[in-house]
């Protein structure tokens, strides 16, 4: 069996030199059906490892449930990377970041009274020693020490940037190797004095993480790395995109120089990203500097690799360079391929009123209560209660959207990034509806974990509103009868194709395409909401923009009867989508 170890100058790969070339590429980000191409792509560009994160939440979605199936087998990811003649290096968290829902950390755990987040505390401590007792073991039989590919396990996540527990960081690494991981354990922080310090441990293998001035970045680690090989945790060749903003490049001749001074001085790298992939479903983290922003659906990160898959101009000058200090294979990916393109009539439509009674269950309080009290993790939930004609307006605090209706008709929106908590109501009683979107767990900083849903106290002119049916939706997977009923719904009149979409409601078009090619849906003159192919839920999407264009995996499409259904949350100029030849991720600052 091979070995791996860290030595006095290098890391050693059966006792010989080895100069960890790695990308990230996050399983969970890419349709299984694709992590091969993604992973063979990876070794063309000169790689010869894999870095992933496991996202604890996506493995666990509710308490009690731990699934390693299909999108979330694990083990045929490592697998697939060991079938390419790649190495592999997994962080576990149990914090990730990575732009994702709440960091990774399950939202059910960070509801829990009482709990500690990132530090020595008994209940997330016992929380987190289940976790790892579940995903552990799959590292641990792929280790190279038993003929599989995984050469290093992180323990946590730039730890130096939110806390200085090395009780908790020892705690965390006493349960790895209890769980059989004798492989390197690293940490990664960036590369900063202070961040560097808080952030690791003497015992462990110190990396920083930085996208510039590699040389100076080095130097900073090796005060706190004086011996052993020096490594780039994160190399930041892009940055992610978030609603309202503009798309994110990193200069290709900027990313390409820096990478070059990195290899040339002896040192290991992790692209972050490689490729970056989709933040399919609910799955989009937030940050909350002072204001709220959510981030996109597309994770395309301005990587080499681009989110469906194709090799960029970074991606053949990054392997240009990478070839001056590692083999390369003389094999090149083929450019991508033009993507089908077709117009979809969505004429099958069904209202929010006659569409909520299918997705969930309600539930009737006395008082205001938050998602997490009623299981809601991620996602959509109906607030409805009864409103007088003395109420004039409403004002609570919402995480972090809102479509109020009422009666049915919209009445406004509410939104914690524009700090809007007050509604101005129509002097008239009925039901006051407040469809409130959780657009994505913070995924960095000291809101990590934050309540979601409508906070109380909700206050009136004249009351607290008290009295409240919730229903948790069921979006993610939308139930059979929902469907098999927007199915059945009378298609409407083709006469008027330029007859506008009222919203909130359900829309279904149905069409026949190339089975098994990437297709791009751009939705033009729709406003906001989510978008289903063929029962899997892509993501969101919203005209605030940048993002123009949604990523269809090619595995999620036949050739014939495929079926696209969107909730259109406000209105959309016609109910025709379109499928178009490649992406768009919106404007730059260049």
């Amino acid at each position: 069996m091979s070995t791996f170890a860290i030595g006095e100058t290098d890391f050693l790969l059966d006792d010989k030199p080895f100069q960890v070339i790695s990308g990230a590429l996050h399983y969970f980000r890419v349709h299984p059906d694709l992590w091969e191409d993604r992973i063979h792509k990876a070794r063309l560009m000169g790689l010869n490892t894999i870095e992933t994160y496991v996202a604890w939440n996506f493995h666990a979605p509710s308490p009690g449930a731990f699934d390693t199936t299909g999108r979330r087998d694990l083990g045929r990811f490592l697998d697939l990377v060991a079938a390419e003649g790649m190495q592999a290096i997994v962080r576990p968290g149990p914090y990730i970041c990575a732009e994702w829902d709440d960091g990774g950390l399950p939202a059910w755990l960070l509801t829990t009274p009482g709990v500690g987040v990132r530090r020595s505390e008994p209940i997330y401590l016992t929380a987190v020693a289940a976790f790892y007792g579940k995903v552990l073991p799959i590292v641990a039989e792929r280790q190279i020490g038993r003929g599989g590919p995984v050469i290093a396990v992180q323990v946590e996540n730039e730890y130096g940037a939110y806390g200085d527990d090395e009780d908790y960081l020892r705690e965390l690494v006493r349960m790895i190797r209890a769980e059989g991981i004798d492989v390197p354990l690293l940490t990664c922080d960036q590369a900063n004095d202070e961040m560097l310090a808080r952030g690791g441990l003497p015992e462990l293998h110190r990396t920083a993480t930085f996208g510039s001035r590699s040389t100076e970045r080095l130097a900073t680690l090796r005060r706190h790395q004086p011996t052993g090989p020096l490594m780039c945790g994160e190399f930041w060749n892009g940055w992610f995109d978030s609603w309202g903003q503009h798309h994110h490049t990193a200069p290709v001749e900027l990313n390409v120089d820096d990478l070059d001074d990195l290899l040339a001085s002896g040192a290991s790298v992790n692209l972050y990203m490689f490729h970056g992939g989709t933040n399919f479903g609910f799955s989009n983290g937030a940050n909350d500097k002072g204001v709220y922003v959510p981030i996109v659906t597309s994770y395309d990160y301005d990587a080499p690799l681009s989110e469906s898959g194709d090799p960029t101009a970074k991606y053949m000058a990054m392997r240009d360079v990478i070839g001056r200090y590692a083999p390369v294979p003389d094999e090149v990916p083929p450019p991508r391929a033009q993507a089908p393109t077709l117009a979809v009539r969505l004429d099958h439509a069904l209202a929010w009123c006659q569409a909520r009674p299918l997705l969930g269950t309600t539930s009737s309080h006395d008082h205001l209560p938050t998602t997490g009290e009623i299981g809601q993790w991620s996602g959509f939930t109906s607030y409805r209660t009864q409103i007088t004609a003395d109420d004039d307006a409403v004002a609570l605090e919402v995480r972090d959207r809102a479509v109020a209706l009422l009666d049915g008709q919209p009445v406004g929106t509410l939104s914690r990034s524009e700090h809007g908590g007050t509604l101005a109501l129509p002097h008239r009683a009925g039901t006051l509806e407040l469809i409130v979107e959780n657009q994505g767990g913070v995924s960095y900083g000291s809101r990590l974990g934050e309540t979601k849903g409508l906070l109380a106290p909700a206050r009136t002119a004249t009351r607290v509103l008290d009295a409240w049916n919730v229903t948790a939706l069921r979006l993610e997977d939308l139930p059979e009868d929902f469907t098999e009923r927007l199915r059945a719904t009378t298609p409407e009149s083709t006469c008027d194709e330029n007859r506008p979409v009222a919203g909130p409601s359900f829309r279904l078009g149905t069409f026949d395409t190339t089975a098994g090619a990437d297709h791009f849906l751009r939705l033009d003159g729709w406003t906001k909401g989510l978008v289903w192919v063929n029962g899997f839920l892509l993501g969101r999407y919203w005209s605030a923009g940048p993002t123009k264009t949604l990523y269809v995996p090619g595995p999620l499409l036949r050739s014939n009867g495929n079926e696209l259904i969107i909730l259109e949350l406000h209105g959309a100029a016609a109910a025709t989508a379109n499928f178009v030849a490649a992406p768009d991720l919106g404007h730059t600052e260049q």
